[in-house]
């Protein structure tokens, strides 16, 4: 049986605590980032701008949680 450990870990780039799993930041392809942080690095990429990305991440939290979006 296969057994995870979850892992709490800092983001280097918002500082905030996070469980899941990490994303490889594109800014060096080095850096361990949050989910979130990867998210708006991705979307910023495509030229999406810092209200829309709020509004995504908003969306996809709540369907993690199970909420409608």
């Amino acid at each position: 049986m296969k057994t995870e450990e979850t892992m709490n870990r800092i983001c280097p780039v918002c500082g905030r605590e996070y469980h899941d799993a990490p994303a490889l930041s594109r800014v060096d392809n080095t850096t361990l980032i949050c989910p979130d942080c990867g998210t708006r690095e991705a979307l910023c990429s495509i030229g999406v701008g810092e209200a829309e990305q709020e509004e995504i991440l908003g969306i996809i939290h709540r369907a993690r949680r199970g909420e409608d979006a």
